[in-house]
């Protein structure tokens, strides 16, 4: 199972340079979001994905790949046939682990949620067998991860990692509390919007697309450089999951609904290739 991913902090040394200020942060937001626009107006090529080297998003320069990916000749190489084996089956994933609040001996603390919805390709078919994989921050924005120092609580009763398979109709479903807000150090006073970080598989370990469902309403969007990355409103759009009042269970968890588009013109915007 995928183990909740390193933050993203930017380690800052006695001798580094002061961190920008969330103003200057949200300037070049707006800067740059205008020359999208503006290329958009002009009958500019649609970036598909954000730039990987967003400036806003300072971690994102050191790290981002900067050489094209490295084509693997299955014919040349024997052993290169691993690196598309199968994934895990149905009967490596249990209804245990898609329900994170049942995965410790006590309840965790926080708002329960179910998060469900249907994974699609780009003619809307259901992508069935699908292996999906969240991880997150419990509901003071901290993760059971070492490299996390945030000064939150952490929980005994919550990992933050589950997984589940699509069905017949590409539909998913988890059972999680809702994470919390946490600190970062990309600049001064930078907070990251409470997110689930999500992970499809296909049909092979290669074909790992990553990304990341927002909460709507969340006073944290025009802060947050990363969800900034994507200039494109209707792209940003779909990457907030939708409150769904039919999926909430009484006197057990809140619902909300978040469909998943992998290719195609609607396509969901991933991490890939970061």
């Amino acid at each position: 199972m995928t183990h909740p991913a390193p933050l993203g902090a930017v380690p800052v040394s006695p001798t580094a340079p002061p961190l920008a200020t969330q103003a200057a942060i949200s300037r070049e937001i707006a800067a740059l979001r205008a020359a999208a626009d503006a290329d958009g107006a002009a009958g500019g090529p649609d970036p598909g994905q954000p730039a990987r080297d967003y400036p806003p998003y300072r971690s994102s320069t050191p790290r981002h790949p900067r050489q094209p990916p490295v084509a693997i000749d299955a014919l040349a190489d024997p052993e290169a046939v691993e690196l598309s084996g199968p994934v895990f089956g149905v009967t490596d994933v249990t209804a245990l682990d898609a329900d994170l609040t049942r995965q410790h001996t006590g309840e965790p603390l926080g708002e329960r949620i179910t998060v469900t919805g249907r994974v699609l390709d780009r003619t809307g078919r259901p992508v069935r067998g699908q292996l999906v994989e969240i991880w997150q921050a419990n509901a003071s924005g901290r993760y059971a991860h070492q490299r996390d120092q945030h000064p939150a609580p952490l929980d005994p009763h919550f990992t933050g990692v589950g997984r589940c398979l699509t069905d017949d109709d590409g539909r998913y479903a988890f059972t999680t509390v809702k994470p919390g807000a946490y600190p970062w150090r990309n600049h001064d006073n930078a907070w990251r919007p409470a997110h689930i970080h999500f992970s499809f598989f296909g049909s092979a370990f290669t074909q790992r697309l990553v990304t990341q469902m927002y909460f709507p309403g969340d006073p944290l969007f025009p802060y947050d450089p990363i969800l900034a990355s994507v200039t494109d409103p209707a792209a940003r759009a779909r990457l907030v999951a939708v409150y769904d009042h039919g999926l909430s269970r009484p006197e057990h968890s809140l619902g909300y609904r978040w469909d998943v588009v992998l290719d195609g013109p609607s396509a969901t915007w991933t991490e890939e290739g970061r």
